[in-house]
């Protein structure tokens, strides 16, 4: 595969704005574009405490303290940029709504490109109701291809440090990796610093595609009990919870009795989640790994590995 030229010199004179650069990812793609010696705006709400704002100019991006309501300003905010990167977090009242005003916006400053907060399964493949959060972004890849901006989603499954406590997987109180279905069906995971790392190459990459997939590290249930042992010496076995008929109506009956309707991830999603992974609905390929050359991309193991450190 040709490797692409999205490296930056010092003659580039581009200006990349970011949506929710106050953020964990946003400020980790705000770190990763300032380290290629690009003109960085970060677009945070005028609530944003003034220690946020420091660490952003720390990173090298200009602040810019936004209403998102106001469409003429945050049409100012994003005059002579050439791409639009939106790591915005939420429901539809955020990726539909709000990221929506920033999508009007961009159009209406003549911004060529934007970069949609995607960083997920493969949200293309999956079954549409089934996941609150992958309807979401369909129901926004529709709006966002009906405008002229040339966009680019970036997908790299789940996040790698979900392991190490947040996705019910590795139980490391049982010595057990819990799955569902099969036990050799790949998963894809990529940490947040290697997505940040790949989002600012593609948002420098003139001729990126619609879609670009990724996945730091790809690895079964079975291959995670296997890294488990290797890293404990302790035996770890697979669990299995049973098949995905079973999973679907877990989700079902917890939804029922989910009363905080405006969560982000409440366990249910969560379900939802694991459900597309295990399915191989949300699976990522092919993948886009070597768009840009050799990455030393960072595996499962060396998470789970610093994860075991940290506890000891």
């Amino acid at each position: 595969m040709k490797k692409r030229t999205a490296s930056s010199t010092n003659t580039d004179r581009r200006i990349f704005a970011i949506a929710g650069g106050s953020g964990d990812l946003g400020l980790r793609v705000i770190e990763a574009l300032c380290q290629r010696e690009v003109s960085v705006r970060a677009l945070v709400r005028k609530e944003t405490s003034s220690d946020i704002c420091h660490l952003i100019k720390q990173k090298g991006a200009d602040v810019y303290l936004v209403d998102f309501d106001d469409v003429l300003a945050l049409t100012t905010a994003l005059e002579g940029v050439y791409c639009v990167i939106s790591t915005l977090n939420g429901l539809e009242p955020v990726l539909i709504d709000t990221q929506g005003k920033l999508l009007n916006a961009a159009v209406q400053a003549g911004v060529p490109r934007f970069i949609p907060s995607d960083f997920s399964l493969d949200f293309t493949k999956t079954t549409a109701g089934q996941n609150r959060n992958m309807d979401i972004r369909r129901d926004f890849k529709k709006r966002l291809d009906a405008t002229p901006i040339q966009a680019t989603s970036i997908l790299c499954g789940a996040f790698t440090d979900l392991l190490t406590g947040q996705a019910p997987i590795v139980i490391k109180k049982l010595n057990r990796i819990l799955y569902w279905g099969n036990p050799d069906q790949a998963l894809n995971f990529t940490t947040r610093d290697d997505a940040a790392h790949f989002t600012a190459l593609a948002a420098m990459d003139d001729d990126a595609p619609r879609i670009l997939r990724i996945s730091g590290d790809t690895v079964s249930a079975n291959a995670l009990a296997n890294i488990m042992s290797a890293l404990t010496g302790s035996h770890y076995k697979t669990l299995r919870a049973g098949g995905m008929k079973r999973l679907g109506l877990l989700i079902t009956l917890a939804r029922k009795l989910d009363t905080q309707k405006t969560d982000v991830f409440p366990v249910w999603q969560g379900m939802q989640y694991i459900r597309d992974m295990f399915s191989g609905r949300g699976q990522l390929e092919p993948l886009d790994n070597e768009r840009y050359g050799k990455y030393a991309w960072t595996r499962v193991q060396t998470v789970l590995a610093s994860d075991q450190d940290d506890e000891h």
